[in-house]
């Protein structure tokens, strides 16, 4: 006799309040999968199951879609924010960068933040301009004096110009095309990967 699961036994097992840091980063590395592949309207309840936790744990962590949402982009910036800050070359720090443009759509609209934007809530356009200054500054300190990207606006202007080639129905396939556009900008990358020393807070 077959027998079926119980809603207790189909349910994530909950892992306790002291797995809640564990929760939170698994909610956000399944979010980032989740939108790579489906976008940002991507159904929540496929984050939970994603990460291995009921919707009320989700809930408990991220109120809305929004806050979800900016919890990605924030670790997006603070991976770029780290490898910078360990000292990495400005190939290698362009190589994460990179990383998340072909990753993520809603990362590269941080990029825009200087452009002029329909959205209504102020709270977030300041958001965003935030983020896209965090990535600025980030950049800009580990960028070689001398570098062709050194003149004032172009370091910004030429991430901008990348993202745009950022196309393609796969990750490798916009990876392709970011390396093309970074070449013909003249700029070296380094490998095209996430920061592996970031751990998700």
């Amino acid at each position: 006799m077959t027998q079926h699961p119980t809603a207790d036994e189909q349910r994530p097992a909950n892992r306790g309040p002291k797995a809640a840091a564990g929760n939170r980063a698994a909610l956000i590395s399944a979010a980032r999968d989740i939108y790579a592949a489906q976008g940002l309207d991507a159904p929540l309840s496929g984050i939970a199951r994603r990460a291995g936790v009921g919707q009320a744990v989700l809930y408990r962590h991220f109120p809305d879609r929004n806050a979800i949402a900016a919890a990605v982009l924030e670790e997006n910036v603070r991976q770029i924010e780290q490898s910078a800050g360990e000292g990495t070359n400005l190939a290698g720090v362009l190589g994460v960068l990179t990383w998340h443009l072909t990753q993520s759509a809603a990362f590269i609209s941080l990029l825009h933040a200087d452009e002029a934007s329909g959205h209504p809530r102020q709270h977030t356009r300041t958001f965003a301009r935030d983020m896209h200054d965090r990535v600025e500054r980030a950049l800009w300190g580990c960028l070689p004096d001398g570098h062709r990207l050194g003149a004032p606006d172009v370091l910004m202007l030429a991430v901008s110009m990348v993202s745009g080639a950022v196309t393609g129905p796969t990750r490798e396939r916009r990876e392709v095309r970011a390396l093309a556009a970074w070449r013909l900008l003249g700029v070296e990358v380094g490998p095209v990967r996430p920061f592996e020393g970031c751990e998700a807070s």
